[in-house]
């Protein structure tokens, strides 16, 4: 009886024991799997070795380099986008805290290079004139109106402008542009 009894538990320790072999291979090739993904997912450029094949520790090596490489350039685009933030708000808080104070209201700068004309505009939010009227005078100078846009940033609007000539030939005056738009706002 005893070894019927011995049978049955060195049956059951078999068993057992495949079972772990079962899972330990299941392991192995799940961890495989896992490493073959991270592998693909490492651009070529960061494969830097002379080997015609890499092993599994040399795919986890260079991912832990590459890893650590695009970390140090989100701490860099994070420090690049922290520094831009905080001088776009000075410059911000400065144009409507003071250096637009020093500068009476309406500004008018026309730039003409070419054939191509921009006119900045910058104004309180109790203007005299329209966008509209703005526009109308480049038109009748012979401009036509590329793009336009504006913002508010306190109490001041800022309108840039951007226009060309209608004939190469014919052109534009930036002199009488500036004149007419000073006789508008004023």
């Amino acid at each position: 009886m005893q070894r019927k009894g011995e049978m049955k538990s060195s049956g059951g320790r078999s068993a057992a024991k495949m079972e772990r072999k079962m899972v330990e291979k299941n392991r192995r090739m799940h961890m495989k799997g896992l490493c073959f993904k991270l592998s693909s997912l490492i651009p070529r450029e960061h494969i830097t070795s002379s080997k015609d094949a890499l092993t599994q520790q040399d795919y986890l090596d260079l991912a832990a380099s590459y890893i650590k490489s695009l970390r140090e350039r989100i701490e860099n685009l994070k420090q690049r986008r922290e520094l831009r933030t905080s001088t776009d708000v000075g410059i911000n808080k400065g144009i409507s805290n003071g250096m637009a104070k020093g500068m009476s209201l309406p500004v008018i700068e026309v730039r003409h290079q070419e054939s191509n004309l921009e006119v900045v505009l910058i104004s309180g939010l109790n203007r005299s004139f329209t966008f509209h009227e703005v526009i109308s005078i480049l038109e009748e100078e012979g401009a036509e109106v590329v793009n336009a846009s504006f913002s508010v940033v306190g109490d001041k609007i800022f309108h840039t402008i951007h226009s060309q000539a209608v004939s190469s030939r014919i052109g534009f005056e930036a002199s009488r542009v500036s004149e007419r738009l000073e006789e508008l706002v004023q």
